[in-house]
Order: C-alpha cells, then sequence, then structure tokens
C-alpha cells in the first residue's frame, strides 16, 4: 500500500495510478502544544511505500511518524519514496563544527525503512549517506510533456555544465533541438558576474532552460534577462523541484519567461507533470 505524507498527497495518488498499488487512507492532526501526529487506521499490507517530500521540517517528522505507523501496523518491508529530499543541498559541512546536514537526515530517515528512492537531488552522492540501499531516479525526461510542440529551433539550457545532462535528457525527450550551458565569468573592471551561454546562437529561437531546483528564482531571471538581451524569441522554464520560495515567481515574471513548468516532487501550481510514472518503475 501506499501512504502519503500531507504535503505529497497528489504525487501519491499519481503513483498509485502509475502502479496499479493501493492507496492507504492517512490521518494528519496536530496536538494543542504544537506536536504532530500521522496516523494510517486502515493500513493492511505487507509492503508499505511511504511517500513524502521533505519539504520542511514538520515534513520531516511525519516521515519519520509514518514510517513507524506502518510497522506497528504490520508491514515486514518499508520503501521510503522521497520526492524532494529536504536539505539536500547541505552535503557537506561549510566550516568547522558545522553539520553535514544531508547525512543528518538521511541517517535518521534510514531507521525506519528498508530502502530509499528519491526523485533527482541536487548531488547523486547523498545516496551514500543512507544507511539502507538508496537509489536516485531520473525523471528529467518527464519535463519535455508540457513543452508547446511548436518550439522553434528549440535550445535546451542548463545553467551551468554540471547540469548539462539534464538539458540532454530534456532534449532528447523533446525529440529535437540542441543543448549548451551558461557560463558565468567575472567582470575585472566592476566584479560583477556576467552569465553567457557558452557558444550557442539564441537569436530569434525557442530556449528551454533546465535545472534541478527553481528556488528564490535569482539565477533563472539573471538568465532570462541574458537571453532577452540576446534576441531570443521566448523562454521557458523547466525545473523538477519547483521550490519558487519568496517572491521567485515575481521575479521570473519580471524577467519575461514565457512559462513555468515543474514536476509534482514539489506540488505548486506550476506541477504541470508527474515524476510519479518514473518512480513506480523501481518500485
Amino acid at each position: 500500500m501506499i501512504v502519503s505524507g500531507s504535503a505529497s498527497q497528489s504525487f501519491a495518488a499519481a503513483l498509485a495510478t502509475a502502479t496499479g498499488r493501493e492507496l492507504s487512507a492517512v490521518a494528519y492532526d496536530r496536538f494543542p502544544d504544537g506536536e504532530l501526529h500521522a496516523a494510517v487506521p486502515e493500513f493492511d499490507a505487507d509492503h508499505a511505500v511511504v511517500v513524502v517530500s521533505t519539504v520542511s521540517s514538520d515534513a520531516h517528522v511525519q516521515l519519520l511518524q509514518l514510517q513507524d505507523a506502518v510497522r506497528e501496523a504490520g508491514a515486514s518491508e518499508v520503501t521510503t519514496v522521497l520526492p524532494y529530499m529536504g536539505y539536500a543541498r547541505q552535503d557537506r559541512a561549510f566550516s568547522a563544527g558545522e553539520p553535514v546536514s544531508a547525512r543528518a537526515m538521511a541517517r535518521a530517515i534510514s531507521t525506519g525503512t528498508d530502502r530509499v528512492l528519491t526523485v533527482n537531488p541536487h548531488e547523486e552522492a547523498i545516496c551514500d549517506f543512507f544507511d539502507v540501499p538508496a537509489e536516485s531516479v531520473d525523471a528529467a525526461g518527464r519535463l519535455a510533456d508540457p513543452l508547446p510542440a511548436d518550439l522553434a529551433d528549440p535550445l535546451f539550457l542548463a545553467p551551468d555544465e554540471g547540469a548539462t545532462d539534464l538539458a540532454d535528457t530534456v532534449r532528447s525527450a523533446y525529440g529535437s533541438g540542441a543543448t549548451d550551458h551558461f557560463v558565468k565569468e567575472r567582470d575585472h573592471d566592476t566584479g560583477e558576474v556576467v552569465v553567457e551561454p557558452s557558444d550557442a546562437a539564441v537569436g530569434d529561437r525557442d530556449v528551454v532552460l533546465v535545472d534541478d531546483i527553481v528556488a528564490t528564482g535569482s539565477t533563472m531571471s539573471e538568465a532570462i534577462d541574458v537571453l532577452h538581451g540576446r534576441g531570443v524569441d521566448r523562454v521557458f522554464v523547466t525545473c523538477l523541484h519547483p521550490l519558487l520560495v519568496e517572491n521567485a515567481r515575481t521575479k521570473l515574471a519580471r524577467a519575461g519567461v514565457a512559462a513555468l513548468y515543474g514536476t509534482d516532487t514539489i506540488e505548486r501550481p506550476e506541477s504541470r507533470v508527474s515524476a510519479a510514472p518514473a518512480v513506480g518503475r523501481h518500485l
């Protein structure tokens, strides 16, 4: 049975549809003192698939509670699906005395599960932090689905060279176009960082910016400004994890984005396609 955290209900429902598994009833509550309570009053299965995007500290607590709840209800096997793993970008200590938060979270999650699946973590190496088998699921190809079918000579751009594989995957799934990445150079006179596509011409073309996470939108809006300055036709932004915190949407709109598409690893209005089928193939 599939058990959903409160922030991942649409993803869990899509995963149930993709795999033919039953979706368990779940009750979420909060005590007067602020403590959380998550329960599975009707759970009855040997294998539990607990689905929680850990987008907040509350979500982390809820995940641990649901893992424990399904064990109490009789599950002999637990698979934990993290559509989005919070703290994954804190994968090293920034200075002496600081935690490796991704490792701390991974160890806590490991105590209640037999296996972990997570969708396109910022660094695949975080899977090594878990004390149980952990696997990264690549759902980038799903980002091609909501794109317009009439893109003009499309160019799929990654924000840096390290994310070029994501752009390649989306381009391949779309079926046409080229791939490039941005480079960042510091102006020796002003000290400002200049962002430019590495070599491809963008004039009168449609450009698709591809990234794993859009958080504040600052990098993306800067990239869109550069592209419009170079005569781009339309700019679309695609991302696996649409965090979109603070005024990210406003930044992107002011920069002139044609559309923003994300997956449902984080459930937002921009979550136009589900990553659940990609996860389902690994269950």
